[in-house]
């Protein structure tokens, strides 16, 4: 079973799924950031594939982006250094990248990468719905390659509907119509938002992103969710850590303590 499925089996509650920057701070950093991440007892790790054109993220993310590319961190690169990834992290692992690289690795070749490492699944943003059935959507199967699809404040009921049938794994509720970035707390109309979703009864498990970075919004988020997903500010941890392995531990667990 793919892990991502196994790990909504048997929790469905306060899942913590943590974001960071491939190759940042420094460019070996990638595997000691993500067994620190499971150590640390998140549930997921989303490893961003760095470009430099990230649409859907805010300053503090691209500023990672280009900072991980100004470091030679590449597609072929991360491949790499994932290569023993599975002798030592067993969480399920989603990266998360924009679609040019992807195609100009070859698809194919990507995802069969994907299933030979032991990647479980996919966020490309700017992935449009309708190619990924039309195109994609029988190799990720083939592979095993679980994709989620982001949904805003924005996205209608239909919408959001056709996504619930077309995807798997779990859905990313993007908080707020914004590029990614910690803001202070969760608004009203946010919550209303969150409310009118769970209340749609959808079929994949749901995890809201964008401006959550720490107990309280992590919390927040869950009420309304099987969780939720940490970027920026772990982002912001990472950058200025001068003991990686116990800076990403005392963070992850104030947020889920």
């Amino acid at each position: 079973m793919n892990r991502i499925d196994h790990l909504f089996d048997r929790k469905k509650e306060r899942v913590l799924s943590i974001y960071f920057t491939a190759g940042f701070p420094d460019l070996e950093d990638t595997l000691p950031i993500m067994q620190a991440i499971e150590d640390a007892g998140a549930d997921i790790i989303e490893v961003g594939v760095p470009y430099s054109d990230p649409i859907a993220d805010g300053p503090t993310i691209q500023e990672s982006n280009m900072i991980a590319l100004n470091n030679g961190m590449s597609l072929k690169k991360l491949f790499d250094q994932l290569k023993d990834m599975r002798k030592k992290v067993s969480l399920p692992v989603v990266l998360m990248g924009y679609l040019n690289p992807i195609i100009q690795y070859g698809m194919e070749e990507f995802c069969k990468k994907c299933q030979e490492l032991g990647i479980d699944g996919l966020i490309v943003p700017d992935l449009p719905m309708q190619q990924y059935i039309d195109e994609y959507k029988e190799m990720f199967d083939r592979y095993g390659l679980r994709n989620t699809f982001l949904i805003s404040p924005q996205t209608s009921e239909k919408r959001i509907k056709e996504i619930d049938d077309y995807s798997n794994g779990f859905i990313y509720m993007v908080s707020a119509h914004a590029i990614t970035g910690a803001k202070s707390g969760i608004s009203n109309e946010q919550i209303a938002y969150f409310e009118r979703v769970k209340s749609m009864e959808l079929k994949n498990p749901r995890l809201i992103g964008f401006g959550i970075s720490d107990a309280e919004t992590f919390s927040t988020a869950s009420q309304y969710s099987n969780g939720a997903i940490i970027g920026s500010a772990f982002i912001k941890i990472i950058k200025n850590s001068k003991d990686l392995k116990n800076d990403i531990k005392s963070y992850i667990q104030s947020v889920i303590k």
